[in-house]
């Protein structure tokens, strides 16, 4: 028998270790309202020939199906949830566009095995949908003279909202951008997309620079911090 049809039969029985029999994924994904988000969903090779589907709901037994693999779309870029199998890399993926606050909640990878002595192997992950702002990166850090951009995100509500960068605990510090989405001096740069997300480069960093920042997209703020390091020092030694 092909070592992948007895792996196949040794998971239909109940007391095999589920790490034979199995399907994985993160567990929780954060995505900001009108983004889409990706979910990896990684199989055993034994169910490379499986139907693979994409659920919705608290329970297992009672999700709302919202994709298969044996269902195809007329017009697939049009469709919010879509689902591609690889079964050279043992892996499933499922994208959802557009996404809504009420879109947050638990979702099932699912692997459609069903018959009399074994039900479904799945794994679950909960979805996220931000109203509001996240940063990249919320720790940076740069050696004294050079430069460090950090890069904040915002939903789709805020594109027309004027963006703000601001030192914690001093809000006169504000920098705001202008019009065009920008703001330019000599130690900072602001620069927005107008889609989804905006950059602050501080420029020739000095050690006063350190501390704790906001940036802020409406009435939405998210803290940064960042960390000058000093220069290194040069020696310089003289031969007698």
């Amino acid at each position: 028998m092909p070592p992948l049809m007895i792996l196949l039969t040794v998971c239909l029985v109940a007391w095999i270790p589920a790490s034979l029999c199995r399907v994985t994924t993160e567990g929780e994904f954060s995505v900001l309202e009108g983004r889409s988000v990706t979910v990896p969903c990684h199989y055993e090779p034994q169910y490379a020939g499986y139907v693979k589907y994409w659920c919705q709901g608290r329970i297992k037994d009672f999700c709302s199906s919202l994709a298969r693999t044996d269902v195809h779309s007329a017009n697939p870029a049009e469709e919010k949830v879509s689902i591609f199998d690889d079964p050279v890399q043992l892996l499933f993926t499922v994208t959802m566009t557009d996404l809504k606050e009420g879109d947050t909640g638990w979702y099932w990878c699912g692997v459609e095995v069903g018959g009399i002595w074994s039900s479904d192997v799945t794994a679950s992950t909960y979805i996220n949908v931000i109203h509001g702002m996240l940063v990249v990166n919320s720790r940076l850090s740069g050696e004294e003279g050079s430069s460090v951009t950090v890069e904040c995100d915002y939903s789709e509500r805020y594109r027309e909202s004027e963006k703000k960068w601001c030192r914690s605990g001093d809000w006169s510090s504000c920098l705001v951008t202008d019009a065009e989405g920008s703001y330019q001096d000599t130690s900072v740069g602001i620069s927005d997309d107008r889609t989804w997300a905006f950059t602050v480069t501080l420029k020739e960093l000095q050690m006063r620079d350190s501390g704790w920042y906001w940036c802020a997209a409406g009435q939405q703020q998210m803290a940064v911090h960042v960390l000058v390091t000093p220069r290194p020092s040069t020696s310089t030694f003289k031969s007698n």
